[in-house]
């Protein structure tokens, strides 16, 4: 890790205003309205549930995006900057629960830092040279570049098959903590590969795993979520701290 936690979020922040930026232009950001209201619930209920795995997250400026696009994908880059496509949500016809399944295992990328990862190895491989210099403090055009290099390492560049199969664990656990149903995983990824049957795969669908292989890894973890599912479905609903209260 040789590209620090901060540098890493204050790029990605950057990204994420410069992603919102063209959206707006284009009248493609959503802001308001039913879609964008359930995105915001499910975030509100699975945010509470980050301080499980890092109590840091408290701090974190979490934000929300959905844009106006057929694109099969979502994604949470580091910091908590949660994007949605309302293509996933209206292709894959997304449940709550489906929703908040996809959401938990994006939120476990930003979690476990894949992105900070993959980026720093990149830097070690003089794969990306001005990071460091853009976070430390040089000029905004110049740190919209760094940031544009970030994204690319951070959210867009696949996962390995560890960190794919890490972050469907932990989203499974953030979901069934939050009081939503963990098998929906398993409901997305057959909605996933019977859209995507005989077409090039979207980037939101890795090919490691495969989505069969992915669905009885999924299977298998079920007995360890599920009493965790139950328990909050008994217990009243809480919001402590961190939420989401508008896009911001």
């Amino acid at each position: 890790m040789v590209v620090s936690s901060a540098d890493v979020n204050k790029l990605s922040a950057i990204s994420f205003e410069e992603q919102n930026k063209k959206a707006k232009e284009k009248n493609i950001l959503i802001t308001t309205g039913p879609t964008y209201e359930r995105l915001k619930q499910v975030a509100n209920r699975l945010i509470p549930q980050t301080t499980v795995f890092r109590d840091d997250t408290k701090g974190w400026e979490w934000q929300l995006s959905l844009i106006q696009s057929n694109t099969l994908n979502a994604s949470c880059a580091p910091g908590g900057k949660i994007t949605f496509y309302t293509g996933i949500i209206d292709q894959l016809n997304l449940t709550d629960d489906e929703i908040a399944a996809i959401m938990g295992h994006e939120m476990a990328h930003a979690l476990r830092e894949h992105g900070r990862e993959r980026l720093s190895e990149a830097l070690a491989q003089n794969a990306v040279t001005n990071v460091a210099l853009a976070a430390a403090g040089a000029n905004y055009a110049s740190g919209i570049n760094a940031a544009n290099q970030v994204a690319q390492y951070v959210l867009v560049l696949p996962n390995s098959r560890q960190n794919e199969s890490e972050a469907d664990a932990i989203g499974l656990e953030l979901a069934a903590r939050a009081g939503y149903n963990p098998r929906a995983a398993i409901t997305v990824w057959q909605k996933m590969l019977k859209a995507t049957q005989g077409k090039n795969p979207p980037e939101f669908l890795s090919t490691h795993p495969s989505g069969e292989t992915r669905i009885e890894q999924l299977n298998a973890l079920m007995p360890a979520v599920e009493p965790l599912y139950l328990a909050a479905t008994k217990a009243p609903q809480s919001q402590p701290g961190k939420t989401i209260n508008k896009m911001n």
